[in-house]
Order: C-alpha cells, then structure tokens, then sequence
C-alpha cells in the first residue's frame, strides 16, 4: 500500500528576534512550517533594562542572550534557519526579503522589526544625540557618561567641569524617566564618594517634557509622584516644554532658554525601523507602522503580517480603537495569538489583554498601574523589579542580574563603571551598522 505523499513545509520569514519575534518562533509548529528568522545581531536583548546599561548598572551580557542558543540547543533548531543580516526590503510580486546582498523567499512573511529613534523632523540629531534603543547605543552612552566624569574630575576649568556635568534627558516616559532617575543616583550616592574633586552641584541632571507631565500614557498619580522623586534624587524637572534645536553643544528650548551640555539622551519619541514594500503601494499608519487588521495581516498584502510595535491595528480593539500601546506585553500576546491561528489555520480577532504599565528611578522609588490599582514606593518597585527579573532570557543572566541588584541596593556601589572603548583599527566594513 503506498503513503500518502507528506504536505511540503510553508516558508515562514520572520523579520525580528525581538520580544514578538522571538515568541513567534517558539509556538509555531515546526511540523508544518520551516522558520527563517531574519535579526541584525546574533542576540535576544531586553529593551527595558537599556537604561541600567547607559548608567553602569547592569552588564550588557546580562541583558542580551544568544539566539543560535535559544533556536538550536532549546528548541533543537529543527526546521529553522538563522540569519544575521539587516532587511532593508521586501518584494511582495516575488515574495522575497532583502537581506543585506542576497534574496530570501518566503510563503508567508511576518514582520516584527520593532521601532527605532524618532527625531521629530530634526534628522542632524541622529549625530549628536545618544539614544537608548539598543545594547551598543546604551554602551555608547554608558561611556560617554563614565568619560565625562573622569574628565570633570581633573580639570580645574569650572565652566569646562560644568559643561561636561551638564546631562540633558529629552522625554519624560518611561525610559526618560528611568535613565534621570539612574543619573540622580549617581550624582546623590556615587559622585560624593568616588569623584571626591567634583562639586555635587556642579552636575546638573535636567529632564525636559514637552507635554504637560511625565508619564502621559500612565495614570496622572504616577507622573506626580515620580516627579517627586526625581527632585529627591536633585534632577531638574521641565515640563510642557520641548526641545528646539542641539547644535555646537547648546540646547535650545521652546521657551527660550539655552543650556550648555555634552550629554543629550534622546528618549523622546519612536518610529517605525523603515522597510520598503516593492511591488504595492500600501497605507502607513502613524510612526511609520504597518496598519493590520484583527488577525495582523497587512492590510493591501497576501500572506504578510505584521506584529509588537511595528503593527498598528485601528478599530479593532474596543478599548483600543487607535491601536495598542507599543509595549512589550501587546507584542508576545499577539505572537501567540499569530501562532496559533497559523498553527490552526484560524482566524481569532486579537483582543489585548492589559496587565498594566511600571517605571522605576531608582532603589525602593517606581510607580505601577495594574488594572485599577495604583502602586507606588517599594511595593511598585518590588513588583517591578520580579517582573523585569523573570522575563529575562536564561537562568545565569536572571541570576547576574538579581546579584547585581542586591549588591546595589545595600551598597550603592557597582564594579562597572569601567570605561572601555573599542579600538579603532582595523576597520572592517562588515562591523558597521547600516
């Protein structure tokens, strides 16, 4: 008796190893299909925690766990390709991705590509300002912290001193407020004991907010009280103004005001990572996301999909008829969702279930909305520090990461404040980001 030839393998392109991504890959059937997962770096990283990088609070090992580990030791890699490379494209006629200098075909195509820095129509920004969206942008800005102090420590120029001092945070979410919080600490704890030759008054930590309070997005106490708390931690606090223009090292607020500073952390705004769609002429949504229906396919393209903050699904969602809020719960519940309705061949509306928002500054001070309820001092900062801890990827990054915390939160003090750049020879094209 002869056997029923098996149903070939669907190609399924993921675009992203990010929190949706990544989920993806691991409740899809690999029975039925053959993944291709397409990121920029052979890591998983954890966003939240960029923040505790810029300020030398958390190795970036902790934070970053590799993929092929994840792919191909827990999950066995079977039926699954990973690819290292940048997706500058797609070409929906020959269901292809771009990836750096070579083709890949797909059956169906999945994009969690994520968001990146929004400069608001001031693109020269983008070479002046240090920003917090990835693991090597949070390096970056973590050296430029460690190198002014240092610096600051040794001169004798007052004005020089103040200048290098002189850090400016532009956007009061929850990333803006978290790395002001982090840098209060280190002006209020770290900066009397270490850097004994720098006046604490000479450094100047300044928020800047262009809407009326911190944490729009988040229940009106969590913006008061966190304000509050950046104070006691001597952070300047401005709201309901934005910010003009940063050139030769000058801020230029809309009020006039003008500030000296080598330091600008740019938090203020997200947009869309660009890919382009050839052979369709679709609708963008606001941020430069792909607007999806209720099961996140792209509107205007067969078999392509799109989920987690690149996706912006209007009119769906009762509670949210603009689209979801771009966090990382909204991308893992609508990975799973994806998954299933694939695994399935379903086609259930996603429906966000809301567990809440939480922002920390710092030892025993955060804020959290669950639901109804509203928490803030050390329960807040309790739960937000078991949550962040139990969504880390792997037991020895959970586990460096809570000793990392221990050890700071009695001591104030941390073994990582070293400064080390990468040399600059030889220079390999190859390593450099598109």
């Amino acid at each position: 008796m002869e056997q029923a030839p098996s149903t070939p393998k669907q190609k399924v392109v993921i675009i992203g190893g990010g929190f949706a991504g990544l989920n993806l890959v691991k409740k899809l059937d690999r029975s039925k299909f053959e993944i291709i997962l397409i990121n920029r770096h052979n890591y998983h990283s954890f966003p939240p925690l960029f923040y505790q990088i810029a300020s030398s609070g958390l190795d970036p090992g902790s934070i970053c766990f590799p993929l092929r580990r994840e792919l191909f030791r827990r999950l066995d890699g079977k039926a699954m390709t990973l690819v290292m490379g940048n997706a500058t494209s797609i070409n929906v006629e020959k269901k292809t991705v771009k990836v750096d200098d070579r083709d890949i075909a797909y059956d169906k195509l999945v994009i969690a590509t994520g968001t990146t820095n929004n400069f608001f129509n001031m693109p020269d920004l983008i070479e002046d300002v240090f920003t917090l969206k990835s693991a090597p942008q949070a390096i970056r800005c973590r050296n430029q912290i460690l190198y002014n102090l240092e610096k600051a420590a040794n001169t004798k120029d007052a004005e020089l001193r103040r200048r290098l001092l002189s850090f400016v945070v532009i956007g009061g979410g929850p990333t803006g407020v978290e790395i002001a919080g982090a840098l209060g600490e280190m002006k209020r704890y770290v900066v009397p004991r270490e850097y004994p030759s720098i006046p604490q008054q000479d450094m100047r930590i300044l928020l800047v907010e262009a809407a009326p309070s911190l944490l729009g997005t988040m229940d009106p106490r969590s913006g008061a009280e966190v304000e509050k708390y950046l104070k006691h931690l001597l952070v300047d606090v401005k709201t309901g103004v934005g910010m003009q223009s940063y050139k030769d090292g000058v801020v230029k607020l809309a009020d006039g005001q003008s500030i000296r500073s080598d330091t600008v952390i740019w938090t203020a705004g997200v947009t869309g990572v660009k890919l382009d769609v050839v052979g369709a002429d679709i609708h963008r949504g606001r941020g430069n996301r792909f607007v999806v229906d209720g099961c996140n396919r792209v509107v205007g393209l067969d078999d392509v999909y799109a989920i987690g903050d690149i996706a912006l699904m209007p009119d769906v969602d009762p509670v949210f008829p603009s689209g979801h809020p771009q966090l990382a719960q909204v991308a893992i519940q609508q990975s799973k969702l994806l998954a299933k309705n694939l695994n399935k061949r379903e086609e259930k509306i996603f429906i966000y279930n809301d567990k809440g928002t939480m922002a920390t500054v710092g030892r025993n001070r955060a804020v959290a909305d669950l639901g109804k309820i509203h928490l803030s001092g050390f329960p807040a900062w309790f739960i937000w520090m078991f949550i962040h801890l139990i969504s880390i990827l792997g037991m020895r990054n959970k586990i460096s990461v809570l000793i990392n915390w221990i050890w700071a939160y009695f001591s104030y003090q941390s073994s990582l404040r070293i400064l080390i750049r990468p040399d600059k020879y030889p220079v390999k094209n190859r390593w450099r980001e598109k």
